[in-house]
């Protein structure tokens, strides 16, 4: 199989905050990676931007540094390497003042795709924003990318949508989540509505429930004082998580079209019915096998923020009412793994002894690691002795699948740039998504503000999760698959 790699028109491509750790462990490598798969037009540019005045060598020294980390020995052949640093441009700018405007102007061109990448802390979107337009930098074919966090709250969520609508049409807004870009996300679509095999039994009838986790091994430290003020409700599950739940439960899309798509999603952030207090679970992490606890990792021996969530979900619609969808995800777990379970349910008759009757069908969609899809289904064990039935998996890792081009299996920030580039919104969240999303969040958030008393339930780091998340799925005569190594 050889990958089909489609070139991109010319770009002037602007990076504010080009040397900040987004841009030198994600954004600057998968570019790199791009041209080196010869997407990158020779006449495109890449733009550092930053208060530091390092100049264009500098700045190029400091990307190769990027590279030499964060990609592999054997991509890096130094006459690749040199050739994609001299794409890259650099100029001083001041996010709230007006020093490096001009040269950042002078730099860029009226003919090629324009686009300014916001990859700085969120506090500063609204002065570039409005620094951007006020140089007359914003022509038809300009876009901005604005990362996580999107507002901490509904109210904030609606304040920056209309400060960026007063400079930036709707059309050129990428709001990124890079979750969407990975290739088993994409993929998810592609096995629901490319295989007829699927998408009969894709609704209550045949589905008994989804689970959606998002597992980390890792702690908050060296994030301590951005966490502690968000913790995993606003990090991961109003972004993420709901994400993720979108594309498994909405609706096929008229066509593969960024609106076609994001109308299907907004529709089930819509449906989502309000949580009651016994269907939401919130933990920390403590102490334990040698690794901090949460308090120790923020300093801060008061704090009430949640490490950890588990959610139980109901969407109120024709398809999926009665089905629950459960969502965790957490710090300090037993294993760092992304995945969505899709449990079918059992047969509703079975010709075989009570004792030989396989498992129910369960389709996982692995994110991380190894990215890949595996579909459990029932067999004769091989040999005499009579009817004896086994569970196997159907299993599609994309490393053995594709064999040697699974290395050509794009990162999901080189997926999503290129399409920031191309002007393709499929993958990109819309404002009123956005929106949605926090006022589903909000009110949760809101119960556990409005008592700085009632603590997260604790849980062990290194371990499964509280108990309390257990028995979320127990009550209901259901167990979460195995957090596992």
């Amino acid at each position: 199989m050889v990958s089909r790699v489609i070139p991109v028109d010319p770009f002037d491509l602007v990076i504010f905050g080009g040397t900040g750790d987004l841009a030198r462990r994600k954004i600057l490598p998968g570019l790199y990676r791009r041209y080196l798969a010869g997407q990158m037009p020779a006449e495109a540019r890449v733009i550092g931007a930053a208060r530091s005045d390092l100049g264009v060598e500098g700045y190029r020294s400091l990307i190769a540094e990027a590279l030499e980390e964060f990609v592999a020995d054997d991509m890096r052949p130094a006459e690749a390497v040199a050739g994609f640093l001299d794409h890259l441009g650099y100029v001083a700018v001041d996010a709230r003042g007006e020093t490096g405007w001009a040269d950042l102007t002078s730099n860029l061109r009226d003919s090629v795709v324009r686009a300014f990448y916001f990859s700085v802390t969120p506090a500063l979107f609204s002065d570039l924003a409005e620094r951007v337009h006020a140089h007359g930098l914003v022509e038809p074919d300009t876009r901005i990318v604005v990362e996580k966090p999107f507002g901490r709250d509904l109210a904030s969520a609606r304040a920056l949508n209309a400060e960026l609508a007063t400079h930036f049409d709707e059309s050129q807004i990428y709001r990124i989540d890079h979750y969407l870009g990975k290739e088993t996300v994409q993929n998810l679509m592609a096995v629901r509505f490319g295989n007829i095999l699927f998408e009969p039994l894709w609704n209550a009838q045949y589905i008994d429930h989804v689970q959606i986790t998002v597992a980390e091994t890792v702690g908050v430290g060296g994030r301590g004082s951005y966490y502690d003020k968000s913790g995993a409700m606003r990090d991961m599950v109003q972004n993420h998580l709901m994400q993720l739940l979108c594309l498994t439960a909405m609706e096929p899309p008229a066509q593969f079209e960024p609106d076609a798509v994001r109308d299907e999603k907004l529709k089930v952030i819509r449906a989502l019915q309000a949580v009651p207090e016994p269907d939401v679970v919130r933990g920390q992490y403590t102490a334990a096998g040698g690794m901090p606890g949460y308090l120790e990792d923020v300093e801060n021996p008061d704090s009430t923020t949640e490490s950890f969530v588990a959610i139980r979900a109901q969407i109120a619609n024709w398809r999926w009412s009665g089905t629950p969808f459960y969502l965790r995800t957490g710090k300090r777990l037993r294993a760092r793994l992304s995945e969505i379970v899709v449990r079918f349910k059992q047969t509703r008759h079975s010709i075989f002894d009570a004792d030989a009757r396989g498992a129910p069908n369960e389709l996982t969609i692995r994110l991380q690691p190894d990215e890949g899809m595996d579909l459990r289904v029932t067999i004769k064990e091989p040999g005499p002795g009579g009817m004896r039935l086994i569970d196997v998996p159907l299993d599609m890792t994309f490393a053995d699948a594709l064999g040697p081009d699974a290395e050509d299996v794009t990162d999901a920030y080189e997926r999503l740039i290129m399409d920031v580039i191309r002007g393709n919104q499929t993958l990109f969240m819309r404002g009123d998504e956005v929106e949605a999303a926090w006022a589903w969040t909000d009110p949760i958030i809101e119960s556990w503000e409005a008592d700085d008393r009632l603590r997260p339930a604790p849980y062990d780091a290194g371990g499964a999760g509280p108990e309390e998340a257990l028995a979320l799925m127990h009550r209901d005569g259901r167990r979460w698959k195995d957090i596992r190594t």
